[in-house]
């Protein structure tokens, strides 16, 4: 095939750089915080817990809601870029879930997460744990804009002694659990909010499931003990992009409505559009506020952002060739 052209992040400016401060991302302009940074469509909120008064001082955040959106929404387009260029470059991978996905975990790790990527063992962090694991390019791409190694790391996604392998592992700087069978992570999730309530830690945990991954029992176990132990800190994103593998997740196994089932298991539950930024943050909002186990089911589209993938079950598991990769680039830009 021959040498594959490598893209390359842009080249934004830094948005602050100064001692003491919290550190800006040079490729997209936001800021990596180990606070809490959450909004709705009504306000701003900066609620921090962690950063020196002086860097909060000099800090500047968008001053409204559509600024900060709009700084969620372009990280997600540099994301989706990183994804289509890791998979290009490996020719293997997932990338029509981490596309689908990419929305959600861009306003976690530019948003909403409470982390320090300097510190990935940072006692404090908020954990985001990756059920659907095989979509890793997705966190691979968000951990790398957030600083825990450099961007160009990702050009040896699955690579032979890469740190960035085709599922998640906790190998990689930021990586919560190591991932391969599914059905695993909101287990996971509820004994890390068990740990911390024992350790007296008031961090919150994430955990993104995929819609085809909810027909694994073990799921439903662990939504019955979260409302069991009345875990407030635990809020699970379902990726209901509605293809599993080759096929439709209905042709598998119909779960709908799949809403209604987490709210009878005890869940606090909001379906949201999964690529409208506006409604991701405030459903993460009304999430963490709520006291008690809280769900989100996103409705997505398979391959987002990428015409010749939205909605194929093809590119479940394919890479783009060199062609589709060029079309793919060219469609992401804007």
């Amino acid at each position: 095939m021959g040498e594959r052209p490598q893209w390359k992040a842009p080249d934004l400016p830094n948005v602050i750089d100064t001692p003491g401060s919290c550190p800006y991302n040079r490729a997209t302009g936001l800021r990596q915080v180990p606070s809490r940074v959450s909004w709705n469509t009504n306000q701003l909120r900066q609620d921090d817990h962690s950063a020196p008064a002086a860097a909060n001082a000099a800090d500047p955040r968008p001053s409204t809601p559509s600024e900060a959106i709009a700084k969620l929404e372009a990280a997600a387009r540099v994301l989706r870029r990183h994804i289509v260029d890791m998979t290009y470059q490996a020719q293997s991978g997932h990338p029509g879930g981490s596309l689908s996905a990419i929305d959600m975990v861009a306003a976690l790790y530019f948003g909403e997460l409470r982390h320090r990527p300097d510190d990935p063992a940072w006692p404090d962090r908020d954990r985001f744990i990756l059920s659907k694991g095989h979509c890793c390019p997705a966190l691979y791409a968000a951990l790398a804009q957030s600083g825990y190694f450099p961007v160009e790391e990702l050009q040896t996604y699955r690579k032979l002694n890469s740190r960035i392998q085709g599922h998640a592992s906790v190998k990689t700087p930021g990586v919560e659990m190591s991932s391969g069978s599914l059905g695993q992570g909101l287990s996971f999730g509820v004994g890390t909010s068990l740990a911390l309530r024992l350790d007296g830690i008031d961090a919150r945990i994430f955990v993104m499931l995929g819609d085809g991954e909810l027909d694994e029992g073990q799921v439903w176990e662990a939504a019955m003990a979260a409302k069991h132990y009345g875990l407030g800190n635990i809020v699970a994103l379902i990726d209901r992009n509605g293809i599993q593998n080759d096929r439709a997740t209905k042709d598998v196994l119909d779960l709908e409505p799949i809403e209604e089932k987490w709210r009878a298991f005890g869940w606090r539950t909001d379906v949201i559009d999964g690529h409208s930024m506006p409604e991701i943050v405030a459903a993460l909002d009304r999430a963490v506020a709520h006291d008690g186990p809280a769900a989100i089911v996103a409705d997505t589209v398979k391959g987002k952002g990428v015409s010749f993938m939205e909605g194929n079950p093809d590119f479940h598991g394919k890479a783009p060739n060199a062609e589709q990769y060029e079309q793919a680039m060219k469609e992401l830009a804007g």
